[in-house]
């Protein structure tokens, strides 16, 4: 198998800080570029975060679009009990066939996350692999994380998410069926559920780009529960895309936040939502 040159990281949201590890790749030559990470949903819920920002299927797509032509990819049990020593060995040595690793200055492993960056220098003498450490980024002063990220997304500076994120931060899940309410008020919607453990964005109205197989849509985005009509479901997308006529339902779409704009209401009639809608759209 061909030589690889691999970044190490859980990449959850791969924000810009994320990238330049896994940019750093393809400064080698004559190796396979790739990443090595963990299926996100379930190693974030058993470390009781508070929640996580993309699904392991987005990641995998952002990745390969980043250049990683190898992606490894295991549900965090699997490897979990594993000692630092058993991962150099088994994982990045027989497994990746690495000849070089990049990684940031706090990165961990090891049951336990017992082991550091010196851990995996002295095991990379051993297994023959070199490990290149990758400066932290900073913006406005403030270091880019993804712990850092998911504050912004939960206070609803998506703006600030979005810029610390390298692109707008994005819903991609698959179009539910709904009430079907809005087109007999003029505004149809397409709906998007959370998964379970997945973060959440701050409930309110968002202007929007979604982006579907027919193109790239302006749209307005309410995440929450919508209390106007009572409804009891887990929290949602719901997304009005303008001059978009079609059937999106059961298929993958994305949407991309861009502005919050004002929290939920409830409101007293449909006419009051009607003519707030309205608004949010010149807004």
């Amino acid at each position: 198998m061909k030589k690889t040159a691999v970044a190490l990281g859980v990449f959850d949201g791969v924000h810009i800080g994320h990238r330049a590890v896994l940019q750093a790749v393809h400064q080698i030559q004559g190796c396979t570029p790739g990443a090595c990470t963990f299926v996100t949903e379930h190693m974030m819920m058993q470390k009781h975060a508070s929640g996580y920002l993309y699904s392991s299927g987005l990641k995998q797509e952002m990745l390969k679009r980043l250049g990683m032509e190898l992606i490894y990819m295991p549900e965090f049990s699997e490897i979990r009990n594993m000692t630092g020593w058993e991962f150099a060995k088994q994982i990045l040595h027989e497994n990746l066939h690495v000849e070089h690793v990049f990684c940031g200055k706090n990165f961990r492993f090891g049951a336990g996350a017992s082991c550091d960056v010196q851990d995996l220098e002295k095991f990379g003498s051993e297994f023959a692999f070199q490990v290149h450490v990758i400066d932290e980024v900073q913006k406005d002063g403030i270091l880019v994380s993804s712990t850092a990220i998911r504050k912004f997304v939960v206070n609803g500076e998506i703006e600030k998410a979005g810029a610390f994120l390298g692109e707008p931060y994005q819903i991609r899940q698959e179009v539910t069926h709904g009430a079907q309410l809005g087109r007999t008020i003029g505004f149809p919607t397409i709906n998007q559920e959370f998964a379970e453990g997945q973060l959440v964005p701050k409930f309110g109205v968002y202007a929007s780009e979604t982006e579907t197989s027919e193109g790239k849509f302006a749209s307005l985005t309410n995440i929450g529960r919508k209390p106007t009509v009572d409804y009891q479901g887990v929290p949602l997308a719901e997304t009005y895309l303008k001059q978009f006529s079609g059937d999106l339902y059961g298929k993958i779409v994305t949407v991309k936040l861009l502005r919050y704009i004002r929290p939920e209401i409830r409101f007293s009639s449909l006419g009051d939502l009607v003519r707030q809608m309205t608004k949010d759209l010149q807004s």
